[in-house]
Formats: C-alpha cells, structure tokens, sequence
C-alpha cells in the first residue's frame, strides 16, 4: 500500500510517502513560509524524488488536528482535493495519535504537548502495548499544571514530545524531575512517516473513507471566535 501522508498541524510542515515498510521520500520544513506556500511545491517533489506519479497512491493520510487552526485546514483542504481528484480514500489521523508514534519503543507513559495558548496544552497520554499505540485518554486542552499534577500519579517514566516542549519543558522537568525524558530532535515534533504508519494501519482495518466524511479535531475554539462572545458579552474562556 502506498500512502501519501501529510501534517500541517504545526509549525512545521511535513509530508512523506510510504510503502510497507518503507519511507519512499520524507520532506519536512519548519515556518520558512506559510504552508500554504510550501505545501503542494513540496509533495510535488516527493512524487519526483521517489519517482512516483499521484495516481500512484493508494491512500492520502492526514494529520486532522488538533494544532494550529490554519495548518490543520490548509492541510485537510489539500488532502480533500488531492483525494477528490484522484478519487482515492482518505484516512484522518489525529495529530497526538502521529506525534505519540515518534516514539515506539519507549518503555513508560508517552505524553505528546502542543502549545494551546494561555498556558494549555493539547494532550492525551498513551503507552505502547505490544508494539501498539494505546490512547488513555481523552484527547484534550488542558492547563499545564493541571495536567503536570496528573502525571504525578504516574510512578514510570514520561517522555514528552511537541511544541509545547519549547514552552514548558523547564516546568515539567522540575516538576517530575527525573521521570521526565524529552524526546529527540527526530521524534520532538510531528513527522508524516508517523502518519503515514497509523494511515496504512487504519485504512487496513477499514478506516478509510470518503474524504468528505473527514472532519478536523478542534479542542477549543479560536481566539478569534472567543473574541468574538467575548464582545457580544460573554466570557472568553
């Protein structure tokens, strides 16, 4: 099964192509552009470097959230269309679901973090059970120390991953001290070869879809809806 797999979700944008087992080609670039920009000429050069054409892919992954609200939507809409016009299945993968996979082979609570603003973070907690994923939790925005108090009654270790790193890892690390393991520079943010993996998992399972029936996941709302009751007088929460 070849898998086209894309996540804008971030900062970074990342797009790859799989086969099985293997990586075809893997592009990722952090905030040069916005993705808009730097998308479709990106996976338009993973076609050329593995040599592929679209027509060739079986399955389009994609990273639906939550994250940043117009990476997830640039990267839902050119998925949508790019399955539109090529009339192929698409297979939504959560963004947590593909940040928690960078790191499989840990042994202990893996716990992905991308920043929510004001002082939340986008979070669900996972282990790996016999080499598979296995949410706990909720997908959920949740306040740092909220969730820090959470991990507490956890006595394993903890690997954390996501931009959310950038912003609370002191805060963890004090916290939980030496039970906290920050990820790697190659498993910190999201990659689309970990998106690419659960896709084919998914799509194998029957999980592929119409990609009109592939809807992002939003934890809370924008700043700019909440703005928006706060002037008609309501509380922004």
């Amino acid at each position: 099964m070849k898998v086209l797999a894309i996540d804008t979700s971030t900062a970074l944008a990342s797009v790859a192509l799989t086969e099985g087992d293997k990586v075809l080609a893997e592009c990722s670039v952090s905030n040069i552009k916005t993705h808009s920009k730097v998308l479709m000429p990106m996976i338009s050069k993973l076609f050329d470097w593995a040599c592929l054409k679209p027509e060739d892919v079986d399955v389009i992954g994609i990273s639906i959230g939550p994250g940043s609200f117009t990476g997830v939507r640039i990267g839902l809409a050119t998925a949508k269309g790019m399955a539109i016009s090529l009339k192929k299945p698409v297979v939504g993968v959560p963004t947590l679901d593909g940040l928690a996979q960078n790191t499989p082979f840990f042994d202990g609570l893996v716990c992905p973090i991308l920043d929510a603003r004001e002082h939340q973070v986008n979070n669900a907690l996972y282990r790996f059970e016999e080499g598979y994923l296995r949410r706990l939790t909720e997908y959920r925005a949740i306040a740092v120390d909220e969730l820090i108090d959470e991990l507490k009654n956890y006595k394993e270790r903890i690997v954390i991953s996501g931009d959310g790193v950038f912003l609370y890892r002191e805060q963890f690390a004090k916290a939980l001290a030496k039970r906290i393991v920050i990820a790697p520079v190659n498993a910190l943010m999201p990659r689309a070869s970990s998106i690419a993996y659960l896709a084919a998992l998914r799509a194998k399972e029957g999980a592929a879809l119409d990609s009109t029936r592939v809807i992002p996941i939003y934890l809370k709302k924008s700043y700019a809806e909440r703005v928006r009751e706060d002037n008609n007088g309501r509380k922004i929460k």
